[in-house]
């Protein structure tokens, strides 16, 4: 009787392990869920359009469908198309003109287009840099704004009103609807784009507004005065115009401020505001305020900021352990925003403006979610090396026993100035490492907004500086937890979180067991004379490796991995896309083959497709087992 109930108890508990496991997400499952992506506000204002794309895994590619969901709340509905709901953007208010973007060929650099008699040459010819950008090479077309008159749902002869420039609207690679708007009242349209060819272009980030007349056919630079970006321009119905804008050329991650144009003038309406890095706004309905996002403290929050001269009071509307990472629209006195946190993918949600509360309005996962465990996620304030506190996010293993010893990641963010908040990522994703049983340590460390000006730029021309201090300051304070196993450390990271892997594979005296990098910076030389964007490089590294009497350059490029690449010992997984152009393909081979070299336990995942992203079904799931894999194997 004895031995029936102790074997009764076994079966008990392997079975109870087996329902844990199958309640934890895997990678196969993450990629079952829906991505949901807003649309807009049906014109009469009942509905909110969306798609969702589900990734199919066997196809290699995804599905999409579209939905509409009343905003009263209610099921959503399947919809064939999104046309006769929606306000049709390309369209002039007055209904008679239609706007596109379409390439024209503006320079020949294809052989076959410079020798017509050589008709299958695939040969190009550069004079000038930007020959490639971000995974695509230079062929001499560029997308141009067109548009034509529209009668009775007709549209006439397209006119070019970019003719003759090697110019991009939208801008490359990301830009889309949003870089050429119409004026309410149809007379004019707004563009952004670049006017810079070849060198110059690769060196400078002064994008600027462009105001095409349709009457007289002439163009006028709105923001000549300003040297950095200018982008996203919105009008509101009495015609006040707002954008976002960077004030430095060459500085990609300056403080990027909100700034309206109305009769009395441009004003920056987030200037006194340092640690607002503005992301994205919308106008309200009445035109005398503006609803934008903003990083703060390790999240992504809703602010509003009236538009009236002498009162710019900015107010937060939202709070919490969540980023707000998308605004959709109002209607009356609710705002449709997008929603996300490191156990949610994205949903929309229903933004009270009198009480501050949010409701869930598209529930595309709820049921995949109620079927798995969720993580636990928690702040720590950690005192780095120079006395400042730095916020550091701890993720949990679902379960998680405090008694209990686990492994543990440190998590080393891109950028090097991007957020680290309550994202939701299909390949860095948190919930999925601490469903696989490991605690995952994620610092805000120098260089990401959210925590004032300052500490945004300290990362900038000392790459090699007080940013891997912080790293060490993070996993060296949660270490002393005791449920961190501290013989069982492993640090992972992508783009400049790859170079810090490869920064750190070389100091951390023997913290970690195991390393992992993912299109990392590796060789400061290489990466100068091979990538996209100079102005990146130029401003990030304070000039060119040539320049010897530049001491800030100089330092900088003493901070290179490859420059200590002796010092490393730690088995180490390389990855690298072969059509990444932005941290191109060398950086990841030289890593591989020095540590080879030097007899280090070394292996490299090359994704000859992918560019500084996993985009395809099937590259992912490798990505992700090759991944996993080799935490089992080393940690």
């Amino acid at each position: 009787m004895k031995q029936r109930t102790l074997i009764t108890l076994i079966l008990f508990q392997f079975l109870l392990v087996d329902l844990r496991a199958q309640k934890r997400l895997t990678a196969e499952k993450l990629w079952s869920l829906g991505r949901v992506s807003p649309l807009g506000i049906s014109k009469d204002q009942q509905y909110v359009l969306y798609a969702v794309s589900t990734p199919d895994i066997k196809e290699n590619k995804s599905t999409r469908k579209l939905f509409k969901v009343p905003l009263a709340g209610g099921e959503a509905e399947e919809v064939s198309d999104t046309a006769p709901y929606l306000v049709n953007d390309r369209l002039s208010p007055n209904g008679h003109f239609i706007f596109d973007s379409r390439p024209v060929q503006e320079r020949k650099m294809i052989g076959a287009d410079l020798y017509p008699d050589l008709p299958k040459s695939d040969a190009y010819v550069y004079e000038a840099l930007n020959y490639r950008h971000w995974d695509t090479w230079e062929d001499g077309k560029y997308d141009h704004v067109m548009v034509a008159p529209y009668t009775n749902g007709v549209a006439g002869e397209y006119i070019d009103i970019m003719k003759g420039e090697p110019f991009d609207c939208p801008q490359k690679p990301f830009g889309g609807n949003e870089d050429f708007i119409w004026s309410p009242d149809s007379k004019r349209i707004i563009y952004v784009t670049k006017k810079k060819y070849g060198t110059e272009y690769t060196i400078s980030t002064n994008t600027d507004l462009y105001e095409y007349d349709l009457a007289t056919k002439l163009t006028k630079n709105l923001t000549e005065s300003n040297k950095g970006y200018d982008i996203a321009p919105a009008f509101n119905q009495k015609g006040d115009l707002a954008w976002l804008q960077m004030k430095r050329d060459g500085y990609e991650a300056d403080k990027q401020d909100l700034v309206v144009m109305d009769k009395g003038g441009a004003r920056n309406l987030t200037a006194s505001r340092d640690e607002l890095h503005v992301q994205e706004f919308a106008w309200s309905e009445e035109g005398t305020m503006i609803y934008f996002t903003a990083p703060i403290n390790g999240t992504v929050q809703l602010f509003q900021v009236s538009t009236q001269a002498n009162a710019a009071n900015i107010k937060q509307l939202t709070q919490g352990d969540f980023d707000i990472n998308g605004i959709v629209g109002q209607v009356g006195e609710r705002l449709i925003v997008s929603r996300s946190d490191m156990n949610h993918a994205s949903e929309l949600y229903k933004l009270s403006l009198t009480t501050g509360s949010l409701e869930q309005l598209t529930h595309v996962n709820d049921t995949f979610y109620n079927s798995i465990d969720l993580v636990k996620t928690e702040r720590q304030w950690v005192t780095t090396t120079d006395g400042q506190k730095m916020l550091v996010w701890v993720i949990f293993p679902p379960d998680f026993d405090p008694n209990k010893k686990y492994p543990t990641l440190l998590y080393c963010q891109g950028g090097p100035q991007s957020a680290l908040t309550q994202f939701y990522s299909f390949r860095w994703n948190f919930q999925l490492m601490a469903s696989q049983g490991y605690i995952v340590v994620a610092p805000n460390r120098r260089g990401m907004p959210g925590h004032g000006t300052k500490w945004n730029e300290a990362v900038s021309k000392d790459w090699g500086g007080q940013v891997i201090r912080d790293y060490l300051s993070a996993i060296d304070t949660v270490a002393k937890a005791p449920y961190v196993d501290k013989n069982r450390m492993g640090c992972v990271g992508a783009s400049f979180g790859g170079f810090s892997v490869f920064a750190l594979q070389a100091i951390h005296g023997d913290r970690f067991k195991t390393f992992i990098s993912h299109d990392g910076v590796f060789d400061f030389r290489s990466m100068y004379g091979t990538t996209d964007e100079m102005f990146f490089e130029n401003w990030e590294k304070g000039g060119p490796y040539w320049d010897k009497k530049n001491a800030v350059a100089q330092r900088s490029f003493s901070q290179s991995p490859s420059n200590f690449v002796d010092q490393w010992k730690t088995p180490i997984f390389i990855i690298q896309g072969g059509r990444d152009y932005r941290v191109p393909i060398e950086q990841g081979l030289q890593a591989f083959q020095a540590a080879q070299l030097q007899g280090i336990k070394s292996k490299l995942l090359y994704l000859p497709e992918e560019n500084h992203w996993v985009l395809s079904a099937q590259n992912a799931m490798v990505w992700q087992r090759e991944f996993f894999g080799w935490l089992k194997e080393t940690l």
